[in-house]
């Protein structure tokens, strides 16, 4: 039997280590050749079965996962594909694929990839008019920033307009001593996605510490557009590419968070 899922991602062309595990998976769509899903335990992790042999990543490793929750997920995934394997359809699988094979190798660069979000934060940001928005950001973001003062003394300087403003080294370094809490392959990867998706690594930091659930930090990342949908109107197709990329977050989240389940 052919390496399972090897043939459903391309040989690696991104110099970023994450972007290259997901266009891996970019393929054309391949048929269904499985009929059962299962997840073993074993002293390395829980591997994912499809007909009793272990799913391989794109870049031929095993798919294996820290929990058996987090294998849930992906097993999960697999269970639901019909006639042909969608790959749009999977994240949790995608993410999973993304830990083993380039987090894994290269886990600094993605650890430095977050910290550096955290130097041009979304939250940092403000608008300068209308006053409606810049006093809705202020009541939502600040608190935000406020947390990451006070709970890890990381204390950033805010900006209004779209000018880069220089943030303090002990801030980013403060930040960098909390990220080292979640320094695993898989628990990186989440934080990654959720750093990307919402344009903010303090939200990452602050999900990922129960301070905002997931819905918070993602209705956080959207105030300016949600602002703009309450006085111009909505863009339906906006709204449907933001539904889409929840679910990529919301895959992030649950891997994140079931990867920390054994911990």
């Amino acid at each position: 039997m052919r390496d399972l899922l090897s043939d459903l991602g391309p040989e690696p062309s991104d110099a970023d280590p994450v972007r290259r595990a997901q266009i891996q998976m970019k393929r054309p769509q391949a048929k269904r050749f499985y009929t059962t899903v299962d997840v073993r335990k074993d002293q390395d992790g829980v591997s994912v079965l499809l007909d009793g042999k272990p799913i391989k990543t794109p870049g031929k490793n095993v798919l294996r996962l820290p929990t058996v929750e987090a294998a849930e997920l992906v097993a999960a995934e697999w269970r639901a594909q019909g006639e042909l394997i969608d790959p749009g359809t999977m994240p949790a699988t995608r993410l999973a694929n993304t830990a083993i094979d380039a987090v894994a190798a290269q886990a600094d660069v993605v650890f430095q990839d977050i910290v550096r979000y955290s130097a041009n934060d979304l939250l940092f940001y403000r608008a300068e008019t209308p006053q409606e928005l810049v006093e809705r950001q202020a009541e939502l973001w600040d608190p935000v920033v406020d947390w990451a003062a006070s709970s890890h003394g990381a204390r950033f300087i805010l900006a209004a307009g779209i000018i880069h403003q220089e943030q303090p080294e002990a801030a980013i370094a403060a930040f960098a001593k909390a990220l080292r809490r979640y320094d695993t392959p898989f628990e990186l990867a989440g934080l990654h996605v959720i750093t990307a998706l919402t344009g903010s690594a303090l939200l990452a930091l602050a999900f990922a510490e129960g301070y905002l659930s997931l819905q918070e930090i993602w209705a956080l990342a959207h105030l300016d557009e949600d602002w703009t949908d309450e006085h111009w109107g909505i863009d339906t197709e906006a709204q449907s590419r933001r539904a889409k990329r929840y679910e990529d977050l919301d895959a992030a989240a649950r891997i994140f968070q079931a990867a920390r389940s054994s911990r």
